[in-house]
């Protein structure tokens, strides 16, 4: 059961578990906020705890409303799009064929029939980069499954606007942002690792945070990196 504290004009989604102590989250891109509280902790003692960080969560809240995003594509000539940490300028090739992308080490060319709309190039664009995520997606989950000593069921790709990734840790399944295959491969890498230990440890815990220290010691600067890093224009 999910309860709500509110505090002026943020509010705060808690959430009870088995967990030693009380963790407090501020999530991209908007400053959603989140408290996971031990399973027998009072309301009014998570609110207090909430209260004596309220500094905190203004001032993330603040970075993220200062970070920069992307302005809405229009699918035109000479536009940038980035693609695994890259940035490409787009060619638009209209022609009465089936629509398609290719790339090269500067530009990445989309084929489309005269007259497309924006939305039609956006969604040539997604399926795309769809692809190139079941491309790369599949050897990260196999190699870390045996570094990791799990196994994942099956992974989906979908946008997400307030997550990167995510875990149903029960059907041992995985969900990853497609704005992924913008950033650089290893964010990937980090995104799919924090989302596979998950299937050890659900929640965030010193367990969670143990068991990625040992696994993939650089997390914390893959995380950091992939926050400072323009997010999606929100379109959609």
């Amino acid at each position: 059961m999910t309860e709500t504290i509110e505090l002026g004009d943020i509010h705060i989604a808690v959430t009870r578990k088995a967990v030693r102590n009380a963790h407090l989250s501020v999530h991209p891109p908007e400053g959603r906020v989140t408290l996971v509280a031990p399973t027998n902790t009072r309301l009014e003692v998570a609110r207090a705890y909430a209260i004596s960080k309220l500094g905190w969560i203004r001032s993330q809240q603040s970075k993220l409303q200062q970070q920069d995003r992307e302005t809405p594509r229009k699918f035109i000539k000479r536009e940038s799009h980035y693609l695994w940490g890259r940035r490409y300028l787009l060619n638009v090739e209209e022609k009465e064929a089936r629509p398609n992308i290719k790339l090269d080490h500067k530009r990445i060319t989309l084929r489309v029939r005269p007259d497309s709309s924006p939305e039609k190039r956006a969604q040539v664009m997604h399926e795309w980069h769809k692809r190139l995520l079941h491309e790369a997606v599949p050897p990260l989950i196999q190699r870390w499954e045996s570094k990791l000593g799990v196994t994942v069921n099956r992974y989906y790709l979908q946008r997400m606007k307030t997550k990167w990734g995510s875990c149903n840790h029960r059907a041992g399944n995985i969900r990853l942002n497609t704005e992924l295959v913008k950033k650089p491969r290893d964010l990937l890498e980090y995104i799919i690792v924090h989302e596979m230990v998950h299937l050890i440890e659900p929640t965030h815990n010193e367990r969670f945070i143990s068991l990625l220290d040992q696994h993939y010691p650089v997390w914390r600067e893959a995380r950091d990196e992939l926050n400072a890093l323009p997010l999606a224009a929100e379109v959609w």
